[in-house]
């Protein structure tokens, strides 16, 4: 029986409508005029290869912050505070002297607390403790050392050096050379599994991003006293980066 010319219509409407390729018979001409019903299939999906990339970038840290600050301890609150803004004038004016931009010095704390003398379970007050901690970042690595040497000649007693941190001040272009190299481990992977398989490495279907990583140098502690003969080791600073790519194969 002849297949009436809209229900081949609505076929072809249907497939187009669901993006399915539509591949008609050589007789479908003759179909249309009451011959065979045209015969439709789905074109068979390319062939695809999933990969993991993963990639790193180390460079050298430019900058360092150092974590310093002064104490001071006295009988009365006001004597304290006294001595303590003493110290910590003499701290900005040799963190300055070496120039530091103002930008680059930052208040982190300011306390003031009492101090106790505790013996067999009383508790006696002694005075009072002021204290003021900095964050300084240090644009030149090199003179790191030469910071922190200044910070306790100009502080003598009152003078602290909590820590040293090296970073990086920009750490995006690092952050990038991860990528790409996580991208090209990627690819490589897939024409590898390309060759194996018989196929050639077609286009890039997909590629998302996952995990990254930053790893600066461990945070370095250093002591009040004698800190200008403190050897200092910056280290490198690592990015890391993964992504998961779709290839097809040809």
């Amino acid at each position: 029986m002849p297949v009436p010319r809209t229900t081949l219509t609505a076929v072809a409407a249907a497939f187009l409508a669901l993006s399915l390729p539509l591949v008609v018979a050589p007789t479908a001409a003759a179909a249309a005029t009451g011959g065979a019903v045209p015969v439709a299939r789905i074109a068979a999906a390319p062939a695809t290869v999933t990969v993991t990339g993963e990639g790193s970038a180390v460079g050298e840290p430019d900058i360092a912050v150092v974590g310093a600050g002064v104490e001071a301890t006295a009988e009365t609150t006001q004597t304290a505070l006294d001595a303590q803004n003493k110290a910590a004038a003499a701290l900005l004016k040799a963190v300055r002297a070496l120039g530091v931009a103002e930008r680059d010095i930052r208040t982190e704390n300011v306390s003031l607390s009492p101090v106790h003398d505790y013996q067999e379970g009383q508790s006696t007050l002694k005075g009072y403790r002021a204290a003021q901690s900095f964050s300084i970042k240090v644009r030149e690595v090199a003179g790191t050392g030469a910071l922190l040497k200044a910070v306790t000649d100009a502080t003598g007693d009152a003078g602290r050096i909590h820590s040293v941190a090296f970073d990086l001040d920009d750490r995006r272009p690092l952050q990038a050379r991860a990528r790409e190299a996580a991208h090209d481990d990627a690819r490589a992977k897939a024409a590898q599994y390309a060759e194996l398989s018989g196929h050639h490495l077609g286009r890039l279907v997909s590629l998302s991003e996952g995990d990254t990583g930053y790893v600066a140098p461990m945070t370095a502690t250093a002591p009040a006293e004698g800190v200008g003969a403190v050897p200092l080791a910056p280290g490198e600073i690592r990015a890391t980066a993964s992504v998961t790519a779709v290839y097809e194969l040809d």
